[in-house]
């Protein structure tokens, strides 16, 4: 479906170079959390070219100038901070939301529990964890009024358990598998009205969290995982993938 999408916004685009119609997207809404930088700019920029109606957040708007040129909406939002979502869901107003990619998230490296800072482990939680449950919560209702009804959040493959098998990341580890867990909960809870909650890896990636060394491209790991986003279907719901669609053990 999104070839097809992206295949129409092509015609769409060769269009507007000619001064036939107006670029005023029509497709499916798409909440894209942390979307003023790496995964989450790349997530709009795909979806946006694709057709759909993207709203984009950042904790600072004013400073989001890569996500603004896109031409998509942006709300302000920080996802560790229980007002700014009421503040967000209240912008998003009336309209539908088909799609929430839960995306924003921190990262650290603390290897050993003896270079733990036990007490900062509180901020992985309240951005990687508490963080998509806030903003999942608050979406909930525009949900409900989409049609497609799909929850993506964005995961490590550290924090799978069973593939843990070099420790460290401390912290990091620990509030993505908390993630995991709130996902498959939602998704036996709200399975019954047809919604599809997922998580998924997005891979070793070139950003800021993944360093400069790492395998993938943003725009690699972006146009997979939404080729397996596109095809995901309510059969789906609670299952921990890959970018590249491969299902991945707890």
């Amino acid at each position: 479906m999104i070839g097809v999408r992206l295949a129409v916004a092509s015609m769409i685009a060769v269009a507007l170079a000619c001064g036939v119609v107006a670029q005023t997207p029509s497709g499916p809404t798409v909440v894209i959390t942390g979307a003023n930088r790496g995964l989450g700019l790349e997530f709009a920029r795909q979806f946006s070219a694709a057709g759909y109606q993207v709203i984009g957040t950042a904790r600072r708007p004013e400073a989001a100038d890569e996500l603004r040129s896109l031409g998509v909406r942006i709300v302000k939002l920080d996802v560790a901070d229980s007002e700014s979502v009421k503040q967000f869901a209240a912008a998003l107003g009336d309209g539908p939301v088909d799609i929430l990619i839960n995306n924003a998230g921190i990262g650290g490296r603390a290897l050993s529990i003896d270079e733990l800072d036990v007490d900062a482990v509180d901020r992985f939680f309240q951005v990687n964890c508490l963080g998509p449950m806030r903003v999942t919560q608050a979406v909930l209702p525009a949900m409900r009024r989409g049609d497609r009804k799909l929850v993506v959040n964005i995961t490590s493959m550290l924090g799978s358990i069973e593939r843990n098998t070099r420790g460290g990341y401390y912290g990091y580890r620990e509030s993505k598998a908390a993630l995991n867990m709130f996902t498959r909960t939602l998704a036996l809870e709200l399975q019954p009205e047809g919604f599809t909650c997922i998580v998924m890896n997005p891979g070793w990636v070139r950003t800021d969290l993944g360093g400069p060394h790492a395998r993938l491209s943003p725009q690699e790991s972006i146009g997979a995982m939404i080729t397996v986003i596109d095809r995901l279907t309510p059969q789906d719901t609670g299952s921990f993938f890959s970018h590249g669609g491969e299902r991945v053990p707890w």
